[in-house]
Parts: C-alpha cells; sequence; structure tokens
C-alpha cells in the first residue's frame, strides 16, 4: 500500500460530504485486504497561531531577563508553557532527567487545539503587557480578540 495520506477538515455544513469523500479515498484499500486508520480529532491550532506565539517568544527573548539572565526564544517557550498550564489549573510535573537534572514535563503546542492556543497566547501577551515587553515582531500579527484566531 502506497504512503498516501488523507486529511481532511470537517465542518458542519461539509462533513457528510467530506466523509463520504474519506470512503471513497479509502475503498480499493480496504477491498484489497489492507487495515486503514481513521481518525477523528479537534483541530489543533493554525499555522499562523503558531507564527505569532514564535514571534512573541523572540520579542520576550530580546527584551526580557529571567533569573538573572538573558534566555532564548526556546527557553521562553518552556516557561510560557509551564506558566500556562498552572495559571490555567492543569498542573506541572517535575520530574528527574536521564543526568540527574530536574525538568518539566510540559504540554506540546503542536498538539493544542486553537481555543488551548488562544488562551496560552493571551497569557504570553497579558505577560508582556505587565513586564514592559513590546511586541515589535509581533506587532504585524491581527488577533480577532473574541475567537483568538490570527487574522
Amino acid at each position: 500500500m502506497p504512503d498516501n495520506t488523507l486529511t481532511m477538515r470537517l465542518q458542519r455544513t461539509t462533513g457528510y460530504q467530506a466523509l463520504v469523500t474519506a470512503f471513497t479515498h479509502a475503498k480499493n484499500w480496504l477491498m484489497a485486504g489492507h487495515r486503514l486508520i481513521l481518525e477523528i480529532r479537534p483541530e489543533t491550532r493554525s499555522s499562523a497561531q503558531n507564527r505569532y506565539l514564535h514571534a512573541i517568544f523572540g520579542d520576550v527573548a530580546k527584551q526580557a531577563e529571567w533569573a538573572g539572565k538573558k534566555r532564548t526564544a526556546a527557553e521562553w517557550k518552556v516557561l510560557f508553557c509551564s506558566g500556562h498550564a498552572v495559571a490555567t489549573k492543569q498542573g506541572a510535573e517535575m520530574i528527574p532527567g536521564l543526568e540527574n537534572e530536574f525538568l518539566n514535563v510540559r504540554e506540546s503546542t503542536a498538539r493544542m487545539g486553537k481555543a488551548r492556543m488562544a488562551s496560552l497566547l493571551e497569557y504570553v501577551i497579558c505577560w508582556c503587557a505587565n513586564n514592559n515587553v513590546e511586541l515589535r515582531d509581533a506587532a504585524q500579527w491581527a488577533v480577532d480578540p473574541e475567537t483568538g484566531e490570527i487574522l
């Protein structure tokens, strides 16, 4: 069986037709005896949300310090994801690492739904406002205040 996947977005008005299309795509493989997996899950964060978040991490890395020193955008991502999890009552889990260091096992931003990512963006933007971080690189992005969707 060729490595051929089908990804579709289901919406209220087009969901039925999308499922018919998915079955049509899978039918020949099924008739040939192949086993397939159908996964239906909420849509994850948008690529625009992801780009916006990473632009903000870059702004913070250029302007702010944590624990007495400048941090990289990647380090700020860990700090913000951890803080957001605690602030939204998901908690944090600190575990010993492979070399006896301690680390925070955190939520994956790639697996966040749009609403969860909007919540993280709101958390980060509020932190920036409270800590005098000007969002320069991120200023190019427009955000719908009601949905958190990047326009």
